[in-house]
């Protein structure tokens, strides 16, 4: 079957649903999965979906392609992500799949792949693709069950959360899956909760479910000032990132999140190595080894993360998107929803939660910048910047993804996107001297590469 190839992608497979992700295309990557799962000794998937328009179809399509490879199926409903990878776990089939857009607009849909334990990637999902063009598949005829797993989620959580004082939290779901669990999770764990936009919607009416961009979050900061929530949480569209508002409206980002995160996981495994990727803050290393631990900065993208995690034996690892893993007390999967109330743990203890937020290092920086060229050009373009090496008063130069220049006072980032063609930019500097004074030896750096196109910043 010829398939785009532009759908199979660094981390998922992702496309306009109907258009470039059709039902028959999804079967085909059902029946190759469920090949690939009896291949690997996991032929049992658990399968989750979305709030989007298209997921129903979509997953039937996915459920009968599995079936028709010999692979059994359960399936879980609308659930969140982070839900859909527990119950690979919970359940003991160790393979799952979810069908999500994820933060992607409401036209969009995907398909998160977990296959015998592991988290699909980078040259794996070439190779699905490759099954399907050949046609190389198993055939069977699966099973096909139902499981709820939600209140097994609940309970779990609960267990191992323990909040030392109420506390009051404004959720935004955005109209995204997390809607379906986030109220009566951080209920159950002893919460007044606020609710922005539960209902799940696959036509995202009120917000696009994308916490990372600040529009996203006006209500929630609206209720905040209003309302008595002292601190505010909003989830992506399928519940795998969080976004962090303070009362006041300032926006904790995740690498800020991270800090926090690592100095408790650290006052119970000290010397621990605690891993972020190259957009955070180069202010984490420094406060990760004050806390005890190891600093490892890493590649992005969510299932790069996942592996570095699952190869190092860290207990914990973060990512700029919001993606965040913990493996100590949880399963080394990204959840916001459990990272939501791992921060209300630590909060609680405190009496003023904003006030600890706001109290963590922070260097005036921009936010993602994108060089927007043409497909196939930010990889090449990278490239050449890693020759050039053109960085001599940097302290030190990363080039595990991109090139990262970390100075005395700050950092720049370039590296290519693997999800669209754009050199994606980050800079940080102690003071707005520092911060211009790097983005000009980037901008000396890059701009003879393609004089044409216009530098972002």
């Amino acid at each position: 079957m010829n398939v785009p190839a532009e759908i199979f992608r660094a981390y998922d497979i992702r496309g306009i649903a109907g258009k470039v992700l059709t039902a028959a295309i999804v079967r085909e990557v059902g029946r190759a999965l469920g090949s690939l799962g009896r291949e690997r000794g996991a032929p049992v998937f658990a399968v989750g979906r979305d709030g989007r328009l298209s997921s129903p179809e979509l997953s039937a399509a996915l459920m009968d392609g599995l079936n028709a490879a010999g692979a059994d199926v359960i399936e879980l409903g609308v659930v969140p992500t982070p839900v859909t990878y527990f119950a690979a776990y919970h359940l003991g089939c160790r393979s799952a799949v979810m069908l999500t857009g994820s933060h992607n607009p409401g036209e969009y849909n995907g398909l998160k792949m977990v296959v015998a334990g592991d988290t699909l990637s980078g040259e794996e999902i070439q190779e699905l693709r490759r099954r399907v063009e050949a046609g190389r598949f198993d055939s069977g005829a699966g099973k096909r069950s139902r499981a709820d797993v939600l209140d097994a989620y609940v309970a779990r959580i609960v267990g191992d959360v323990k909040l030392a004082r109420p506390f009051r939290v404004a959720i935004d779901s955005g109209n995204g899956v997390a809607g379906v669990i986030a109220p009566r999770l951080f209920r159950e764990l002893g919460c007044e909760v606020t609710e922005l936009f539960s209902e799940v919607d696959g036509r995202f009416p009120n917000h696009h479910p994308d916490p990372s961009k600040l529009e996203n979050l006006t209500a929630l900061v609206d209720a905040l000032k209003t309302g008595p929530a002292e601190l505010g949480l909003a989830f992506d569209g399928d519940g795998d990132r969080l976004g962090v508002v303070t009362k006041a409206g300032n926006i904790i980002f995740p690498d800020r999140q991270l800090m926090l995160y690592a100095k408790d996981v650290l006052s119970r495994n000290p010397g621990a190595e605690i891993i972020y990727d190259v957009k955070c803050t180069r202010l984490l290393a420094p406060w990760i080894e004050k806390h005890g631990g190891r600093p490892l900065v890493w590649k992005t993208g969510h299932s790069l993360v996942k592996a570095k995690l699952k190869e190092s034996g860290a207990p914990l690892a973060g990512e700029m998107s919001g993606h965040i893993f913990f493996k100590e007390r949880w399963y080394g999967f990204d959840d916001a929803l459990y990272c939501g109330a791992r921060l209300l743990e630590i909060l609680a203890r405190e009496k003023d939660a904003s006030a600890v937020l706001e109290g963590l290092p922070d260097a005036p920086s921009t936010p993602e910048l994108n060089w927007k060229l043409a497909e196939g050009e930010p990889h090449e373009i990278i490239e050449r910047l890693q020759r050039a090496s053109p960085f001599k008063g940097a302290s030190r130069v990363l080039t595990i993804d991109g090139v990262r220049a970390e100075y005395e006072d700050g950092f720049g980032l370039a590296r290519a996107s693997n999800t669209t063609p754009v050199v994606v930019l980050r800079f940080e500097g102690n003071t707005p001297q520092a911060l211009a004074r790097i983005q000009e030896d980037f901008r000396k750096a890059l701009q003879p590469l393609k004089p044409e196109a216009p530098l972002p910043f």
